[in-house]
């Protein structure tokens, strides 16, 4: 019998956010989309003014705080309130309500950035003499003055403003026809069920036991894709071309360049983790060859990445005792933070269980003033529980950078986002690890950590050198076409994969539907903070409480200084290949483990 899922009114309040934390009621967020508005209107009328003197100056900071907080706490509310049932319209219109208020925001301010990149140091310097109130602000000073040889003239500012919506064309296109236009033929389940493959499908289905099943769905869903080569081409085409326009509007030497100055992190930190991961191919290859000798397989092909190669441990936990072994597992990091923790629990944070019409996936979200949020659709899995571990860390993060930051100081950038929430895993995983009894429970464990290196370590490098090897050559003139990508992309697999996978021709167009080719040059920085979550991790468990302390110095730290700073508060040092290599040597540890069980 089909188990429907319940209706938002059905789910018990307990396993509800409380969203009433941040306004008591809808008048209070209706009074905020105004006060945000008006705060706007105050800064506005500073336009052309607001460096003339260090008062005037503080006043403009203030203004654009209090605005900037305000707008993000509406915005929040709104788009949580939509999420947690997105068929209930009045949701969908406070979301929508938020967006256009806070774009009207946005551009009522844009002159702000520009405005002071007009003060050169010295006259800085003398403000802060003048002014002391003003020092509470000179991080973001210092990070508008850090890209000033790259942010033009208010005119232009606005001009490169105005072509923003024509610039998300190509990642539109490919959402559009990813999702929405793009159909595929159906499959014939083990149950002889007729079962429509679709991008979400795609994944379930290759997991299945049945191996004919997996190659048929494969060959119909990658040929589906290649079929419309030459629009996946265009578009991404099309994405690569507006990088290299802004890139060479800003004067960066390539897209590359610009991508990573966003984040104030210097291209070195990327090619040290290409180059480390290329020195450890030999352990990607290795737990190729035991994933083949596992599966039992003559062949390995790229149809048999996602089935489990183990037997899968169903091992299923209730809501409450994922509250308790998540306690446990996080003990190493002190009594303060799992009194945090708690907090969490005890005080409906987390939106727990699904229910018709709510977002999929799970995320963590702030809310300065109040506390994080995190959105959960629990299945009582052991998958679940990593993943509530994972939310958590990012809002710990969010909540030890919140207590000690201002709110402008508070936002640390996307480059350290993960690493956080990946300490968790790993102290999580280590907790069982320990504990398992059976064999069964120990491989499963262990494939976890080996698919997460997998998956986040070397695919993510290997996305990354995809980026870097095609926006290389449309910088240099050579037409990006479905068969140069296809070419790059199958060459890319071959060397992740080794000789023992059958690089199969269809896999050459893989990159048709990786929605983060779009993300302009994200993807490096799950590979680096998952490195750096492995050190930290481990550190934590065998040194304990002077390394707790680092870590949780860097979680209170914001965005006070670069991402590669930061780190080094937590010890660990990613200008140099060491936290990759070290991070290299743990997964190939963790085959030895599964190859001495499987003896």
């Amino acid at each position: 019998m089909e188990q429907k899922l319940p209706k938002r009114s059905e789910v018990p309040v307990e396993l509800t956010w409380r969203l009433e934390d941040i306004y008591a009621d809808e008048q209070l967020w209706e009074k905020d989309i105004e006060k945000a508005a008006a705060l706007a209107d105050q800064l506005a009328e500073l336009n052309g003014k607001m460096t003339k003197d260090a008062a005037t100056l503080l006043k403009a900071f203030d203004l654009y705080e209090q605005c900037m907080m305000t707008m993000g706490k509406y915005y929040g509310y709104a788009s949580k309130k939509s999420d947690e049932d997105t068929s209930d319209s009045h949701g969908q219109e406070l979301n929508a309500r938020a967006a256009t208020a806070a774009a009207k925001v946005e551009e009522k301010v844009s002159f702000f950035d520009p405005e002071i990149l007009t003060l050169s140091e010295e006259e800085i310097n003398k403000f802060y003499e003048q002014e002391p109130g003003l020092k509470k602000y000179e991080v973001s000073i210092k990070e508008i003055l850090r890209t000033k040889e790259h942010v033009l003239s208010k005119e232009m500012e606005a001009v490169l403003a105005s072509a923003s919506e024509m610039a998300q064309v190509p990642s539109n296109g490919f959402g559009m026809l990813a999702n929405a236009d793009l159909k595929f033929p159906s499959v014939k389940n083990a149950d002889g069920e007729e079962v429509q493959i679709s991008n979400g499908r795609f994944v379930p289905l290759q997991m299945s036991p049945d191996r004919e099943l997996r190659k048929e769905v494969f060959e119909k869903f990658y040929s589906r894709y290649k079929e419309f080569g030459n629009t996946w081409a265009a578009l991404y085409s099309g994405e690569v071309k507006q990088r290299m326009f802004y890139a060479k509007a800003r004067h960066y030497n390539s897209t590359f360049e610009a991508a990573v100055d966003g984040n104030n992190v210097l291209p070195a930190v990327c090619d040290n983790l290409i180059e480390s991961v290329h020195k450890g191919f030999d352990k990607m290859h290795r737990y190729v060859s035991l994933r083949k000798k596992l599966l039992g397989v003559d062949e390995l092909h790229m149809y048999d990445v996602y089935t489990p190669m183990v037997k899968d441990y169903d091992a299923k936990v209730t809501f409450e005792e994922a509250k308790e072994m998540s306690l446990k597992a996080l003990a190493p990091l002190g009594e303060d933070y799992l009194e945090i923790v708690k907090q969490a629990y005890d005080n409906r944070w987390i939106d727990v269980m699904e229910n018709e019409g709510k977002r999929g996936g799970a995320y963590s979200s702030s809310s300065y003033g109040t506390h994080p949020y995190m959105l959960l659709n629990y299945n009582n899995t052991l998958d679940d529980v990593f993943t509530l571990v994972h939310e958590m860390g990012h809002s710990m993060h969010t909540w030890y950078s919140e207590h000690e930051q201002t709110y402008l100081n508070s936002h640390y950038k996307i480059f350290v986002a993960e690493v956080a929430s990946t300490t968790n895993e790993i102290l999580l995983l280590e907790y069982l690890l320990g504990k398992a009894e059976s064999k069964q429970e120990k491989a499963y464990l262990i494939n976890h950590y080996l698919e997460s290196f997998k998956s986040t370590l070397y695919r993510q490098t290997m996305f990354e050198e995809f980026e870097r090897k095609t926006n290389k050559m449309a910088e240099d003139g050579i037409p990006l076409t479905s068969e140069t990508l296809a070419e790059v992309y199958l060459n890319l697999n071959k060397d992740y994969f080794g000789e023992d996978m059958v690089s199969d021709p269809l896999i050459a167009y893989e990159w048709c539907r990786i929605p983060h080719f779009y993300y302009n040059f994200y993807v490096y920085q799950y590979a680096t903070s998952f490195s750096a979550a492995v050190a930290i991790a481990h550190r934590i468990l065998e040194e304990g409480a002077p390394v707790v302390e680092q870590y949780k110095k860097f979680l209170k730290s914001g965005c006070t200084q670069d991402p590669v700073s930061l780190l080094k508060i937590a010890g660990v040092d990613l200008s140099t290949g060491k936290p990759v290599d070290e991070a290299l040597e743990v997964f190939g540890k963790a085959i030895d483990d599964m190859e001495e069980l499987y003896k």
